[in-house]
């Protein structure tokens, strides 16, 4: 048996929603989801992709996640405006905001909207893209369970808050950075305790705050943010543009889905978006995009073989791949998602 099955864009996409829907999904957010979801496995996010069905699944059935969310978009001025999930899915709550970021922006050229009473919206990129696609730039962020202790503290208090920017270019490849605040994920260091190998001490620390190079210390312990303090810094700043402004939970208030599972997460988003069409024509920002990765791709290579790469460059090379050839994906997560969409 291979070790990846190839299934389509377009059949994955249905399978997803299909899944979604057996779990209670009304049929507009299911879509909104899977179209997350999807895009993220397309670009090579796996850990964000159609995994997170089975997942989501477990919290829908308990009640942890509402099925059939009714949110309630709330205008607070020209180009502000607030988004209730109503403990919903988060993609589907991230879309609905995009969709209304994108309204706004549309309007007055720049807006932010800001999402309370919301749980994990996937990945990122997969938002940027979408706005990007459309002409706009964007600084996408949310706040997270607590899994990184303030400099100096030796209790988590803080989430591996993820925060992205994305830059439109027309006729090219939009810049996408999608980025959390900790030098590496738990996945990765989870990975480390089961193959019984040590990890850099610079990963995490252990419950007393200490770095460790021990994975299972480090597992009881802190991720370590990026930058030390710097990391620390920005990790707070999202939560505060994410779950204090919106009106959501922040710090140690945000529920751990794996801890308490049945319990809302009462996550915040935040997406705020910039016409760039407005700053000058399609052929004029096309020409400053391209000069702009011309300068970094032809910066000489320390090693010859490691290419200068701008930012979602590889994901995008990724998705173009996969659209074309199909997306490769663990046999075992299919046959799961199939049973559910049956």
């Amino acid at each position: 048996m291979s070790a990846h099955e190839i299934i389509e864009e377009a059949e994955l996409k249905t399978l997803a929603e299909r899944g979604l829907r057996a779990l209670g999904v009304p049929e507009g957010q299911a879509r909104d989801c899977a179209t997350i979801l999807v895009l993220a496995d397309l670009m090579g996010i796996g850990t964000h992709g159609v995994a997170r069905v089975s997942a989501y699944g477990s919290r829908l059935r308990t009640g942890g996640i509402k099925a059939a969310a009714d949110m309630v978009m709330e205008r607070l001025a020209p180009g502000m405006a607030r988004l209730d999930g109503d403990n919903g899915l988060g993609p589907a709550i991230g879309m609905r905001a995009l969709d209304e970021a994108l309204d706004l922006a549309g309007e007055t050229g720049i807006a932010a909207v800001f999402c309370r009473n919301s749980n994990h919206f996937g990945p990122i990129a997969p938002y940027a893209y979408l706005a990007a696609e459309q002409g706009f730039a964007s600084l996408i962020a949310s706040n997270a369970t607590t899994t990184i202790a303030p400099t100096g503290g030796r209790e988590a208090r803080l989430g591996n808050n993820p925060m992205g920017f994305g830059f439109p270019n027309p006729g090219g490849d939009p810049v996408l950075l999608d980025m959390a605040m900790s030098v590496v994920a738990r996945a990765r260091i989870r990975n480390a305790a089961k193959a019984g190998q040590q990890i850099p001490d610079s990963w995490a620390t252990d419950r007393e705050g200490r770095p460790t190079t021990d994975p299972n210390a480090a597992l009881a312990g802190f991720l370590a943010p990026i930058g030390g303090y710097k990391g620390y810094g920005l990790s707070l700043a999202v939560d505060l543009l994410t779950g204090l402004l919106s009106g959501g939970s922040y710090l140690t208030h945000v529920s751990s889905w794996q801890d308490n599972p049945e319990a809302p997460q009462d996550l915040g988003h935040t997406f705020v978006l910039m016409d760039a069409r407005r700053l000058g024509a399609q052929a004029w920002l096309a020409e400053r995009m391209n000069d702009f990765a011309a300068i970094l791709h032809d910066t000489p290579r320390a090693e010859a073989e490691v290419p200068v790469m701008l930012p979602g460059e590889r994901e995008l090379d990724r998705m173009r791949r996969q659209k074309a050839d199909g997306i490769a994906l663990d046999p075992a997560l299919l046959e799961e998602l199939r049973a559910l969409a049956a």
